[in-house]
């Protein structure tokens, strides 16, 4: 009976909505509620405020503890640590670089980056996975092939047609590559135990441990064959190109990113990462007719293979672009579709939904985390803003009865206290960013100290525009039943 509730349409499509319907009760919650209970309108904005300054609290500290592990971890010679490692010569790796119209130039800075590993093996294959609708990819497959042929084991070239039933985008691509990769493997003779696929975005630049930390991580490990691998992509490879709205909102993903890295419990992969071809065979590679892929591929697994599933941090720094368009109103245009490409991964609510339902071997605790995890995670995004900065002014203004109560008149003072309280962490916040730029190459001069300083009192506007917005976007879009059409983020 459950398993045919679960596969019915309607319930699967209530599966689908149940995070966005949430986002937009919440938001309007202030409006409908305070003429009749304004008091538990009030107590709800003051709870929700306490929870941001919990989390502020717990995101400052775990980015400082992600910064001083990266310090550690910087100091090991990894590959020297490999070389003395039982069996790290049999391990191969493949990196594979999905991109679509990507301009020439990011793509040899990011192999470049490839190249310049400290690895003490040749057992590094590259596998540029072009789109074959792009015009142009045959002739940089050729030339990419020409002028890194001698710098890799080998490197293939794939190109992936527009296949029915596929959803055109990165996770299908990444699938036609993985199983020309698998067939590669199989063809020989390497164990798909042994075999590493790492996943890297067209403007990624791994860091020179990367491969040697990645093989060391991955033969210590004990279940190795159930694990992600992450270390955070920071934005910060284009810093001083960016306009500046769109600087702070990198500045404030790459903290966040770096934050996560230490919350081992809810850590899953994003952008870039790396596991084995093993584990991908498991799942059947990555769901071809879905658009973010990162978290999704995560739940793929755990719900295939149970709690052995996690992702395992590299405390070192992948750093990639952020939005860049050249254009000003072009680059704000493109950061708001990146950033709603991004919450469209609510879509992953639905499907841990229906897969927790239809996993009854899996630990229901384990499960359960897992579900209110990412739950969690996406009604935050959109909904966040608009509690924080508008909800307690609204119960006195709707309700004046209500404004002349204790509570009425010290609601907004409250919830301007709690908010100026979380505001302390930003402090935090600059120092790591500060530290992390400098351990990217992209220093703070003494003059634009005070800009770096000024700019977090935009932090709301950018935060609505760049964040929350194109998040509340994404869930309406999804509670309407609109298709979201993957476009590739311009960056040059």
């Amino acid at each position: 009976m459950i398993k045919q509730v679960v596969k019915s349409k309607f319930f699967q499509r209530l599966l689908e909505i149940i995070v966005p319907i949430t986002s937009w009760f919440l938001i309007t919650l202030p409006f409908w509620l305070s003429p009749f209970h304004p008091a538990i309108v009030a107590y709800f904005i003051i709870t929700f405020d306490l929870y941001f300054f919990y989390k502020s609290i717990i995101t400052a500290f775990s980015a400082v503890v992600s910064y001083s592990e990266i310090l550690f971890h910087s100091k090991i010679k990894y590959h020297n640590k490999v070389m003395k490692a039982k069996n790290s010569d049999k391990i191969n790796h493949f990196i594979i670089v999905p991109n679509y119209k990507e301009p020439i130039h990011k793509l040899e800075s990011t192999l470049n980056s490839f190249v310049k590993n400290i690895y003490p093996y040749k057992n590094i294959y590259l596998v540029l996975a072009f789109e074959k609708r792009e015009r142009e990819a045959r002739n940089k497959g050729k030339f990419l092939a020409a002028k890194f042929k001698n710098k890799f084991h080998d490197i293939i070239l794939t190109y992936h047609p527009d296949l029915p039933n596929e959803e055109p985008g990165k996770a299908s691509n990444q699938t036609y590559a993985a199983k020309i990769v698998d067939s590669y493997v199989s063809k020989n003779k390497f164990k798909p135990e042994d075999t590493l696929i790492t996943i890297c975005d067209a403007d990624s630049h791994l860091p020179n441990n990367y491969f040697s930390y990645l093989t060391y991580s991955f033969l210590k490990d004990k279940d190795r064959l159930f694990h992600f691998y992450w270390a955070p992509v920071l934005l910060y490879n284009n810093f001083w190109q960016l306009p500046f709205f769109v600087r702070m909102q990198a500045t404030m993903s790459s903290i966040l990113r770096l934050a996560f890295l230490s919350q081992k419990e809810n850590l899953i992969q994003v952008s870039t990462y790396s596991t084995s071809l093993w584990l991908l065979k498991k799942i059947n590679f990555w769901d071809v007719d879905i658009i973010p892929e990162d978290w999704h591929v995560y739940f793929q697994a755990f719900f295939t293979l149970g709690p052995k599933v996690k992702t395992i941090p590299l405390f070192t720094i992948v750093n990639g672009d952020a939005v860049y368009s050249g254009a000003l109103f072009k680059t704000f245009i493109n950061r708001y579709e990146q950033e709603k490409r991004w919450a469209w991964g609510v879509s992953d609510v639905g499907y841990a939904f229906k897969k927790f339902f239809q996993s009854p071997n899996i630990n229901f605790y384990a499960k359960f985390k897992k579900l209110m995890f990412i739950a969690e995670t996406h009604l935050f995004w959109p909904v966040s803003f608009f509690i924080l900065t508008i909800s307690a002014s609204i119960p006195p203004l709707v309700n004046p009865i209500f404004k002349r109560t204790v509570l009425g008149f010290l609601l907004p003072q409250l919830s301007a206290l709690i908010l100026t309280l979380s505001s302390v962490m930003l402090i935090l916040y600059i120092y790591i960013d500060i530290k992390i730029r400098s351990r990217v190459n992209m220093k703070t001069s003494i003059m634009s100290l005070p800009l770096l300083l000024v700019q977090w009192y935009f932090l709301p506007i950018v935060s609505f525009f760049f964040s929350s917005l194109p998040a509340l976007d994404a869930h309406t879009r999804i509670l309407l039943g609109k298709k979201l059409k993957y476009k590739v983020t311009e960056k040059v």
